[in-house]
């Protein structure tokens, strides 16, 4: 099974690349960035296997292609909608989504309607969180042209970063989410400030956050 691939860039247009690997094989990725054609990349791919083809999904980091397939898991959703969710929504939008039953945020990407967002919400809660212990680091980092392609790349882009301790916030912000909603707020409204409160101090109490979203509200 192919995890990650390294070579020329041929083609790149957005929607498909063509990657020339050091085997002599020209891999075609479904991937929705453009990279310079000719330089070297490195490509984070989920390989999908079916009963009369194979396709590759690229993605940029480690974190993009696990958030893929935890989202194959869910009933009904599929390779191409997974992908879909993934490189029009975000990682971090899927995540707050899943844990704050936001259906809303997941019916913006092409395809899924109401009935798949809740079905994703009710597949993944509990399980969308653990993709934060990935690493966001980009794979898709290319050379110059002329550089060859086995020069190793810097393992450094993929190792997998342990040190976010999400549950601790995630429980903040979920309580203080539920109080300023009895409050009479909107969550589309709360959410942005209590993650840009809590990424900008040590939150330890729901009520602290709480009172820092108020004052801004």
């Amino acid at each position: 099974m192919i995890g990650l691939l390294q070579g020329e860039v041929v083609f790149s247009d957005g929607n498909e690349l063509i990657l020339f690997s050091p085997s002599g094989v020209g891999h075609q990725i479904y991937f929705q960035h453009v990279l310079p054609e000719g330089s070297v990349a490195a490509i984070f791919i989920s390989h999908i296997v079916k009963e009369a083809s194979e396709e590759l999904f690229g993605f940029r980091s480690l974190r993009e292609k696990k958030t893929f397939e935890l989202l194959l898991n869910v009933k009904g959703v599929g390779p191409k909608g997974a992908f879909a969710l993934v490189t029009s929504i975000g990682v971090d939008n899927i995540i707050d989504a899943i844990t704050f039953d936001n259906k809303k945020t997941l019916q913006k990407a092409p395809g899924v309607g109401a009935k798949a967002a809740s079905q994703i919400i009710l597949d993944l809660s509990g399980k969308a969180q653990k993709i934060k212990m990935y690493s966001k680091a980009s794979a898709s980092a290319t050379q110059p042209t002329g550089t060859s392609v086995q020069a190793p790349l810097n393992l450094e882009l993929f190792e997998e970063t342990v040190t976010e301790v999400v549950s601790h916030d995630s429980a903040l912000m979920n309580d203080a989410i539920m109080a300023c909603k009895e409050l009479g707020f909107t969550e589309d409204k709360v959410m942005p400030l209590a993650k840009r409160i809590l990424d900008e101090n040590q939150i330890t109490r729901a009520e602290q956050l709480v009172h820092l979203v108020l004052k801004e509200v």
